[in-house]
């Protein structure tokens, strides 16, 4: 192994704090690509932006990018990977003696300021390092699906997502459907006249919550969540539209779902499946707390990176919440942690 130099060791709390305080829904990546490509190319890295592209429907919103870094001309042994968008809305940063708070702190721009810290240790070290740090997680893991077509030859993948700094067993897979009812307009005091698609949404509905969805006894049921509904015109007008989206986390491979899904809607709406990402089983290390992980992550769609493993601090039952923290001194322990790991990996 050859040592790199290393600049001052970075502060993962300032850090976070910095990448909290440029906001980065998903789409609106930009900014925080920038400033971390940046920030890694002043501290002696490597670095390459690659563009992530836009729906049309976010076309305005204008590049993203997916941000590698690495040693020049050098095959990485271990990458740490996480996401730079977080879920919508915008929470400001602020922050206590014990806490950080505000949109991202805990998913996932705490675990991206470890993971930077962790990698220049390991550098400084001798380890063959690389940092890969992508765009649109939170919604179709378009940013990882877009590195997947690049990797750079690494072993292993450390994956960060909010785990409470125990090593995940599993993560769940994630099944979108969009069920879509059509109708016939008509004036409400003659619903004869008309043919609700409200009406045959709700129907629809009430079957899926009715489901018996797959179970594995060391993993836990499969989920179902409604999560958007759309329809209608006006409380006195027959609905000849109506639209809701649909969330299942899979314990299983997803046929069996998607076909109770399908049978679900029968005559009464058409099902279109928007994102399937699979369940994972994952290794253990020796010594490490472990967990199961109920959510989805970019790892089913980031295979050709090596083995994954998927680790981080931060509680994921604030992530997505007006709530969202992450405990300073967890922060500051899982640059330790991912330090330990990546050594035993790599031993």
């Amino acid at each position: 192994m050859n040592a790199h130099p290393t600049p001052n060791p970075i502060d993962p709390i300032r850090f976070t704090r910095e990448l909290c305080e440029i906001e980065s829904t998903t789409y609106h990546e930009g900014a925080v690509g920038d400033f971390l490509a940046d920030s890694l190319a002043q501290r002696g890295w490597a670095v390459e932006k690659t563009p992530v592209d836009q729906p049309p429907e976010s076309a305005d919103a204008g590049p993203r990018w997916n941000v590698y870094a690495g040693a020049a001309g050098e095959t990485p042994d271990l990458v740490f990977s996480t996401h730079m968008d977080t879920v919508p809305p915008y929470i400001p940063f602020t922050e206590d003696a014990e806490f950080m708070y505000g949109r991202g702190v805990s998913d996932a721009k705490g675990i991206l300021a470890a993971q930077v810290a962790a990698a220049e240790a390991l550098r400084a070290a001798g380890f063959r390092i690389g940092l890969l740090f992508v765009s649109g997680e939170e919604r179709d893991s378009a940013g990882a699906r877009a590195a997947n077509l690049a990797p750079k030859g690494s072993r292993f993948l450390i994956n960060g997502e909010p785990t409470d700094n125990r090593l995940a067993l599993a993560t769940k897979g994630a099944l979108r459907a969009a069920f879509k009812c059509t109708g016939k307009m008509a004036h409400s005091a003659y619903p004869e006249l008309g043919d609700s698609a409200v009406h045959k949404l709700v129907k629809v509905l009430g079957r899926l919550l009715k489901l018996p969805l797959p179970e594995l006894e060391d993993i836990g049921p499969s989920t179902l969540n409604i999560g958007q509904i759309q329809g209608g015109h006006a409380p006195n007008v027959i609905a000849d539209k109506a639209e809701a989206q649909v969330l299942v986390r899979t314990v299983t491979d997803s046929k069996q779902v998607r076909a109770q899904l399908v049978e679900a809607a029968g005559d009464l709406a058409t099902v279109e499946f928007t994102l399937d990402m699979p369940f994972v089983r994952l290794r253990a290390v020796e010594g490490l707390p472990t967990m199961v992980a109920k959510f989805s992550t970019d790892i089913p769609a980031l295979t050709n990176w090596g083995e994954p493993l998927l680790l981080g601090p931060g509680s994921i039952h604030v992530a997505h919440t007006p709530f969202e923290k992450l405990a300073k001194i967890e922060l500051l322990e899982s640059v330790d942690l991912y330090i330990k790991v990546a050594k035993q990996l790599l031993a």
